[in-house]
């Protein structure tokens, strides 16, 4: 391994380990949420020219096909969010040489495990979708989307691997750049592939397979031309067997994480289907919508993470303590916020994406009744991000696999009591996040103690 030190920060990057913890996170936030904002566009955009232009059914199929791509996707994820926390953790002790191998050791498994998800994905979709029940009519459909959407697993892996290197160097401004402009050839190619070639559904998704490829690939190239840590000597390109153990031991457990959440997800979706298309397509519509409002609380997690990382990296828990507790904070008033938005405006929202007026009424009040459950929904984040930081691998699974039992049990329960039927969807929804919630706070608070112990030894 390299010994050369890095003379000077490279622009961009943010030292977590010193400074007013509140400042350096929302800082750090703020650029990572606008991105991720974007990154949601490309999907806002997908349902809203489809849904408009195409209709409530291929909208369906889209929304069909949801849990699948993110159970695929998530198998990937992991392995990059790994990578990130080891990075963040070496860069907090300014370990130069370790942080590049880290870079160079995590792009070596990012490179080959999308393929082998990619591939075994495109085989496994219409098996797959066939097992959640999706309708006949929709089946076409969602298969071509969904195929497309496996072809370019590799695209979005790439832009994932080059920013959460990037975010655990604490550089959240450089991935916004490239994204925005990823998002607007998104729009063009959706216009076109859509609404001129007639693509419908598979139009959606070559547009965002190339534009997540145009984002990835000028990124990673940004990156390897103007950021010192990943310009790297004979000697970095090594394979490091130590530090890729590392990133395995907590990337699988995360992959694993997340996958066992898609697969909730993806029985939620049987539940759904089974009600038809209309509740299909307000499931969707209101999918969407909450991916946008999970997308504050996400950033504030992953913000937390690479602080919490670079803090326990140099062995500075009072900080990880003292962010952990704004974070928290910051949250709540976010959540009160957001609560009255959903109560008042959701039939407007709704409007933006279908016409259809039994799906705009089913959808607001769906939106009203998930609202109610926001505050639990930011507590996962929260606590995730600074569990992740620490490198607790166990809780990934913990998390997981409570969110599994509960949608296996919660939503086919309360769908057959009477008075409450399909909306036991929604309700199934709030009572699984506060669930995963209140997991998340126990873990912490028995983690924590652990991790003080090692650290004072």
């Amino acid at each position: 391994m390299s010994n050369e030190k890095i003379k000077k920060h490279p622009l961009g990057t943010m030292l977590m380990t010193e400074g007013n913890p509140v400042k350096l996170i929302l800082l750090f936030s703020v650029p990572m949420l606008v991105g991720n904002l974007f990154q949601q566009v490309y999907n806002l955009v997908d349902s809203l020219i489809v849904g408009r232009y195409v209709g409530a059914d291929a909208l369906a199929a889209i929304g069909a096909t949801n849990s699948v791509t993110f159970l695929f996707f998530a198998l990937c994820n992991g392995i990059g969010t790994g990578g990130s926390i080891i990075t963040s953790q070496h860069f907090g002790r300014k370990d130069d040489a370790a942080v590049k191998s880290c870079i160079v050791n995590t792009g070596y498994i990012m490179l080959a495990f999308p393929l082998m998800v990619g591939i075994t994905a495109f085989f496994l979709t219409e098996p797959v979708l066939m097992l959640l029940k999706t309708p006949a009519e929709i089946m076409a459909d969602a298969v071509g989307y969904m195929k497309i959407m496996c072809i370019g697993i590799l695209f979005v892996s790439l832009y994932n691997y080059a920013s959460s290197m990037l975010r655990a160097l604490g550089d959240s401004k450089t991935p916004l750049f490239f994204l925005i402009f990823s998002c607007i050839l998104n729009t063009v190619l959706d216009l076109i592939f859509v609404c001129v070639l007639k693509l419908s559904v598979r139009g959606a998704g070559i547009a965002t397979v190339i534009s997540q490829f145009v984002s990835g690939i000028t990124c990673l190239g940004f990156a390897l031309l103007t950021n010192d840590y990943f310009s790297f000597s004979k000697n970095d390109l090594k394979f490091n067997k130590e530090i890729t153990v590392s990133v395995i031991k907590l990337g699988v457990p995360l992959s694993l994480q997340f996958s066992l959440i898609a697969i909730s997800c993806m029985a939620l979706q049987e539940v759904v289907n089974s009600f038809g298309k209309t509740t299909m397509a307000a499931f969707a519509a209101t999918s969407r919508i909450e991916q946008i409002i999970h997308q504050p609380y996400q950033t504030l997690g992953a913000a937390l993470s690479t602080f919490t990382g670079q803090n326990y990296g140099a062995r500075k828990m009072d900080r990880v303590r003292e962010g952990y507790r704004k974070s928290v904070l910051i949250m709540v008033i976010f959540s009160l916020i957001m609560f009255p938005v959903m109560q008042i405006t959701s039939e407007g929202i709704l409007s933006l994406f279908v016409e259809e007026r039994a799906v705009i009424e089913m959808g607001a009040r769906a939106l009203r009744i998930t609202s109610i459950f926001y505050m639990m929904l930011g507590m996962i984040y929260v606590v995730r991000g600074v569990l992740n930081g620490l490198g607790d691998s166990v809780f990934a699974l913990i998390n997981g696999i409570v969110e599994v039992i509960g949608r296996f049990t919660v939503p086919i329960y309360l769908v057959t009591i009477p008075f409450i039927g399909m909306w036991g969807i929604w309700w199934s929804v709030g009572i699984v996040w506060s669930m995963a919630g209140i997991t998340a706070v126990m873990r912490y608070l028995v983690y924590r103690k652990k991790v003080l112990r090692t650290v004072e030894m």
